[in-house]
């Protein structure tokens, strides 16, 4: 029996959400087609409006549907500390440790050349102009303790130090080979207290 065409498409859209697999498309497909189909309504016009309402913030490049977030707006942050991660969760992850009260910037991914994805793909010259603005005195890496992340934070570390920027790194309270997003706050917490200066 064949597959309506229009079914494929669905599993095959699914499978772009990390994790999914074919048969967990294909298991998705079939209980919003039958069994929840409000709900697939729901997520079509959820994306759709993401899509559409989502930019990124002219500051720390994090999702927002404004110009600047609020947290960049907010007058309760330190600008003196500007903290880099790779990306949104990331910063969510970090914020639920009410351990850091500063700025961030996100990258948007990490320095990764087997996936193409070099220096220029990551559009570091915005993060240098933020770093170099007369307010930030302390730049926080705060990659993950991957390959890729680490090479991130020495290419990071390397371009902020040329040019006078106070750089440190979070301290491996974070498990090597660990995202933060998998992270617990009470040991992101411990990171971000015993981070140090990177050696050069």
């Amino acid at each position: 029996m064949t597959t309506p065409s229009s079914l494929d498409s669905l599993i095959e859209a699914l499978r772009c959400l990390p994790g999914v697999g074919p048969k967990s498309a294909q298991r998705m497909a079939y209980h919003l087609m039958q069994h929840d189909r409000a709900g697939a309504h729901r997520l079509a016009g959820s994306l759709q409006l993401a899509l559409t309402a989502l930019r990124h913030c002219q500051r720390c490049n994090t999702f927002t549907e404004s110009d600047i977030c609020s947290r960049c707006l907010s007058t309760k942050r330190d600008p003196s500390l500007l903290c880099v991660v790779e990306t949104p969760v990331d910063m969510n992850m970090l914020e639920q440790t009410h351990a850091y009260s500063g700025l961030y910037y996100v990258l948007m991914g990490r320095v990764s050349p087997l996936d193409g994805i070099g220096p220029a793909e990551l559009h570091l010259e915005r993060l240098l102009a933020r770093a170099c603005d007369g307010l930030v005195r302390e730049v926080i890496i705060a990659t993950n303790y991957t390959n890729e992340g680490e090479a991130t934070a020495h290419y990071l570390c390397e371009m902020l130090r040329s040019r006078g920027v106070s750089v440190s790194r979070i301290a491996r309270g974070v498990p090597v080979g660990g995202e933060l997003e998998y992270v617990d706050a009470g040991t992101l917490a411990q990171a971000l207290r015993e981070r140090r200066p990177l050696a050069g």
